[in-house]
């Protein structure tokens, strides 16, 4: 009887890079071993590392951790896509966020990074029709992180929230891939009406410090919100707008701004 061949282990860099950033920390901090090898390097996969980490700082005497990780592997196991979101997300923060310097750090860290993650597992209980559990997760999200994400809403790949405290984000709010935000951001409804009441976002769309998006509208791809400006009309695709209300006041400047992070203006 012939034998199979051996199963081939699927590479998986992002994950080997986090292996390595671990065990160097590790070697320039030895009092944080502890932390680094029960959060990480104890773990086969960043799968299991998510799981372990929401279910540490999520968990409340209502929702123990070992029941809170077991909903939460449930979720990985059963959704492949999130752990590639995941990975995406994570990029992104190390690409764009000039204070991040290796992978390990918004993973134990960086709390927008562990809001978007905890909100990618509330919209997977959202979407299979468990809503009191993504309720919770979504209260307990904003309780530990200060990031309120509805897990009605629909959120892309590749997203980074830089500081993440105060951020908001509405039921039917639809966010692109490639976006980038800072804190204090809020993309909600202008009223009490039904159905679609929240902004969309387009790809690679660079929100500011404080700026509000409000109402059932669209933001062009590559476009940029300047910090503290309220926006209650559409924005074209690679416009930048700013003010109170926003008004366009120039083009995005580059092809990417989510990606560059350039957020100043230029009037000439």
């Amino acid at each position: 009887m012939a034998q199979s061949a051996p199963e081939i282990p699927v590479s998986d860099p992002v994950w080997d890079r986090i292996c390595r950033d671990a065990s160097a920390l590790v070697q320039e901090e030895p009092i944080m071993g502890g932390l680094v090898h029960s959060g990480i390097l104890c773990h086969v996969s960043l799968e299991k590392v998510l799981s372990y980490r929401m279910a540490l700082k999520l968990s409340s005497d209502e929702m123990p951790p070992r029941i809170l990780r077991e909903l939460v592997e449930e979720a990985y196991d059963s959704d492949k896509t999130l752990g590639e979101a995941a990975r995406t997300d994570l990029t992104a923060v190390l690409e764009r966020d000039p204070a991040c310097h290796r992978l390990i750090q918004p993973i134990l860290f960086f709390k927008g990074f562990q809001a978007i993650q905890s909100y990618r597992v509330a919209h997977w209980l959202w979407r299979n029709d468990r809503k009191p559990l993504a309720w919770f997760i979504q209260m307990r999200t904003s309780e530990v992180f200060g990031v309120d994400i509805h897990p009605g809403a629909t959120i892309g790949r590749g997203i980074m929230i830089d500081h993440a405290h105060s951020i908001v984000i509405g039921e039917t709010a639809v966010v692109g891939d490639n976006v980038s935000m800072l804190h204090s951001v809020t993309l909600g409804g202008t009223g009490k009406a039904d159905g679609d009441r929240h902004p969309t976002i387009e790809n690679g769309v660079l929100i500011g410090a404080g700026a509000k998006v409000l109402g059932n509208i669209r933001v062009g791809y590559c476009s940029r919100v300047a910090a503290g400006s309220v926006v209650l009309q559409g924005v074209p695709p690679c416009k930048t707008v700013a003010g109170v209300p926003a008004r366009i006041v120039g083009e995005a400047g580059c092809s990417q701004p989510s990606r560059t992070m350039d957020q100043l203006l230029s009037y000439q």
